[in-house]
């Protein structure tokens, strides 16, 4: 019977594991949000984010992803490739996938821009099936443990799939807003061999608003953030502001849980703090959320991010501001 309950435990846990992995910082990194930033500064970028999740409870959530990416201005298009890492540190878990992005832009008007956007992603989910101990392989007279089981679970240890997504984004030169849609094809991501788990639609709506204030001699800048989100019965809103001053940002968001699939959820799962710098063509970035429910100690969630221009001395007139 036990060996059935683990079974059934590590199954379930792949609903869990059907989630896409989200950043505090989506408005540092937003090629990990949407692709339709895919050479938005018009110029040749690279990056990359570090997340660690509850490093405080006996397991961690960690998730990387880099990108680089470059602009051509003979077509008015972006070609990127980006990487996306997430473990899982008791179980093994992991999931690795990488994407072929290209996005066009055409101007709508004198100062907006319409970047649409579509992304090929090739996946990869791992989990150590190796590492269960089951039923037949301890002999309770011994103490011996087996190397082999008999049993006839069914279970493949990787599953790969080909993935597709599309964005939009509508931007000027201070703000941004657009629609991402992950996994139009819903890809089978099932761990048993003859299983159907189709990995569900990601939908973000994000956007980054510029609030004018202080006159036009302020270099100073404020914006109003957001990053609505939702796949399957899971949803998240980040809703928050950003102050822009010289070479220093902060920013201060909360994370809502809206639409809750449990009574007992919380509304407001964490309260997230953002400092960032910028230096000759780099802009560092470092958040951490405070967790607002009673999930327990769990040493919160902290990102820090890297981003480098190689033009870091062009200006782009129009091209959104990140």
């Amino acid at each position: 019977m036990k060996k059935y309950i683990l079974i059934l435990t590590v199954l379930a846990c792949f609903k869990g594991y059907a989630q896409d992995p989200i950043h505090t910082q989506f408005f540092m990194i937003p090629e990990s949000l949407s692709s339709s930033f895919t050479g938005a500064k018009q110029s040749s970028r690279a990056g990359i984010i570090h997340r660690t999740q509850w490093a405080g409870l006996n397991f961690s959530l960690n998730t990387q992803f880099a990108f680089v990416d470059n602009w051509f201005e003979e077509v008015n298009s972006g070609v990127g490739i980006s990487v996306l890492n997430h473990q899982e540190t008791a179980t093994r878990y992991n999931f690795t996938q990488a994407n072929l992005n290209y996005a066009y832009q055409f101007s709508i008007t004198d100062s907006w821009n319409v970047r649409p956007s579509i992304s090929i992603g090739y996946g990869a989910k791992d989990f150590g099936f190796q590492n269960l101990l089951l039923e037949d392989q301890i002999n309770i007279f011994t103490g011996i443990i087996n190397g082999t089981s008999f049993d006839p679970i069914n279970l493949s240890e990787s599953v790969r799939f080909i993935d597709f997504s599309a964005s939009v984004l509508f931007n000027n030169e201070n703000s941004w807003v657009g629609l991402t849609l992950k996994h139009l094809n819903n890809p089978n991501i099932a761990m048993s061999f003859d299983g159907q788990e189709p990995l569900e639609m990601f939908i973000s709506l994000h956007g980054s608003l510029n609030i004018p204030f202080g006159g036009y001699r302020n270099d100073n800048k404020l914006y109003a953030l957001a990053n609505i989100m939702q796949q399957g019965t899971y949803n998240r809103v980040d809703i928050g502001a950003k102050y822009d001053m010289d070479r220093f940002s902060f920013a201060l968001l909360g994370a809502t849980n809206p639409n809750k699939v449990d009574p007992n959820s919380h509304l407001l799962t964490s309260v997230n703090a953002f400092v960032g710098m910028e230096w000759e063509g780099f802009v560092f970035g470092y958040s951490y959320d405070y967790n607002m429910s009673d999930i327990g100690q769990t040493g919160g969630v902290y990102e820090l991010s890297i981003t480098y221009d190689f033009q870091n001395n062009y200006k782009c007139f129009g091209c959104p501001d990140y």
